[in-house]
């Protein structure tokens, strides 16, 4: 074989090699590795498997010791996240998805709660004042931060508006059902 042929192949063979590894770095760069693949399957089959909870829990809202009740339909089946399911037992809170916290819950429901005021669906406001004051309770301890509080299995919580002594709270209470 003559020096100008093996020339010519080297070329050719140099040039074939340039193209392939252009390919190559070009598709590289443009699919996801195998282990962002993976990355990425793993990921979505842990948010499906953290999603997907069968939590209940309870609670009750008293306005100066008149106990509120949710037995109207306008309360039920608000949000496939959480929601109350029936006029049986309206204080029992269906919770499907993780990560719910009691505030979630409370805005599907059709009224105003923040940590200073409750107001109804009827327009009826109970705000702090006038020695009247919002107090929330999780699980028979006094807790500010209920709102922000993911909802746990079993958890009771009690909303109370007025001036309530210690004794009478622990009866409003004692009528949360267990979940």
């Amino acid at each position: 074989m003559n020096n100008t042929i093996r020339n010519i192949l080297v070329a050719v063979f140099v040039f074939l090699a340039a193209v392939v590894g252009f390919i190559l770095v070009t598709n590289s760069q443009m699919l996801p590795s195998q282990s962002d693949q993976q990355a990425e399957q793993s990921q979505e089959s842990n948010e499906s498997v953290s999603e997907a909870v069968d939590i209940k829990a309870s609670f009750l809202i008293f306005t100066n010791g008149t106990k509120r009740t949710f037995a109207d339909t306008m309360y039920h089946n608000l949000s496939n996240d959480v929601y109350i399911e029936s006029a049986l037992n309206p204080t029992i809170v269906n919770v499907t998805k993780s990560g719910i916290t009691w505030n979630d819950f409370f805005k599907t429901l059709p009224f105003e709660l923040d940590t200073e005021c409750l107001v109804t669906g009827t327009g009826q406001k109970f705000c702090d004042g006038n020695q009247e004051k919002l107090t929330f309770y999780l699980n028979g301890v006094e807790e500010s931060s209920l709102l922000q509080k993911e909802i746990q299995s079993g958890d009771q919580a009690l909303i109370t508006f007025g001036n309530e002594s210690e004794e009478q709270i622990k009866k409003q209470f004692e009528q949360i059902p267990e979940p």
